[in-house]
């Protein structure tokens, strides 16, 4: 149906959703959001499109050709959007904002992701396991856990990684970069993780709590640990004489009574020792330190 503008011009109107238009050209692009059609195909991969303009951005991923440049950093880009949302991170300006905690982004596409945090949605779905996930770019890291691949490589020791963050992590171990520092004490940590648990050592925290006998714990680690003395589970077993440990470290601590290795040395007379707690009780025989008292009190 036609509708006639002010100017005497005929409107356009969409059959399907009733949508109207001033040209034919435009309501027949936008009547391929209805059928499908996609009449615009890549030469060089056989891809489809529905604009001829989407085929021309998408030809530069195949030529390379960035012909959007940021007058401020000389970044160039793709397509223009790109360069206007890159645009902002240097004007600071965030147009999108949250209508549920009004949280301010400078990209509309991280605002709906964000949004994805109070809705709870994950529309990216894992083929092979049907996990879900609120992020494409989560769904892509996921992936590789099926496929094994590892794309990040390291510069120095070739090893390989399957997500960029961990070989960011990985390259500080050669150049001992620590770039998360603890405010209090100022010990600074290679992982941000790390610098988040050792906070708890200032702050007494400890958010993990047993369900059995509710002792609580600052690491989840720490926690699965003592969740064994309840449960009796030993997952560690010496190779030599298949003895079980709930502890790895109680493990490494045996395997030196095969070895004969005593890697813990006294500074005063050089014995040496399998076990480090063994060391120090051996100390105070030079120190004469009694920390343990009786609490049974004595008759006069």
């Amino acid at each position: 149906m036609a509708h006639k503008l002010h100017n005497g011009e005929k409107l356009l109107e969409c059959t399907v959703c009733n949508k109207k238009f001033s040209h034919a050209y435009v309501l027949r692009r936008h009547l391929r959001t209805h059928t499908g059609d996609k009449p615009f195909e890549c030469t060089v991969c056989n891809k489809k499109f529905p604009r001829t303009s989407t085929l021309r951005v998408h030809l530069r991923k195949h030529t390379g050709d960035k012909p959007f440049e940021c007058t401020v950093c000389n970044k160039k880009f793709a397509v223009s959007s790109h360069l206007r949302g890159h645009l902002r991170t240097h004007t600071g300006d965030k147009p999108f904002e949250c209508t549920v905690c009004s949280k301010k982004f400078s990209l509309d596409h991280s605002l709906r992701t964000h949004l994805r945090t109070h809705t709870g949605d994950k529309p990216f779905e894992c083929a092979a396991c049907n996990k879900k996930f609120a992020q494409d770019s989560h769904l892509r890291t996921h992936l590789r856990t099926h496929t094994g691949d590892k794309p990040f490589e390291c510069t120095v020791c070739n090893k390989k990684f399957a997500q960029s963050s961990a070989l960011q992590v990985h390259v500080r171990t050669h150049t001992g970069g620590k770039p998360f520092e603890c405010t209090v004490c100022n010990k600074k940590f290679a992982v941000s993780s790390h610098l988040r648990v050792h906070l708890r050592t200032h702050t007494g925290e400890k958010p993990f709590e047993c369900t059995v006998c509710s002792k609580k714990f600052s690491l989840d680690c720490n926690l699965r640990t003592h969740l064994r003395t309840h449960t009796g589970d030993k997952p560690f077993e010496c190779t030599v004489c298949n003895k079980k440990f709930p502890r790895t470290s109680t493990l490494r601590v045996h395997l030196r009574m095969h070895t004969g290795d005593k890697p813990f040395e006294c500074i005063v007379c050089n014995k040496k020792f399998a076990d480090p707690s063994v060391l120090r009780s051996h100390l105070r025989t030079h120190t004469g330190d009694k920390p343990f008292e009786c609490t049974v009190q004595q008759e006069i």
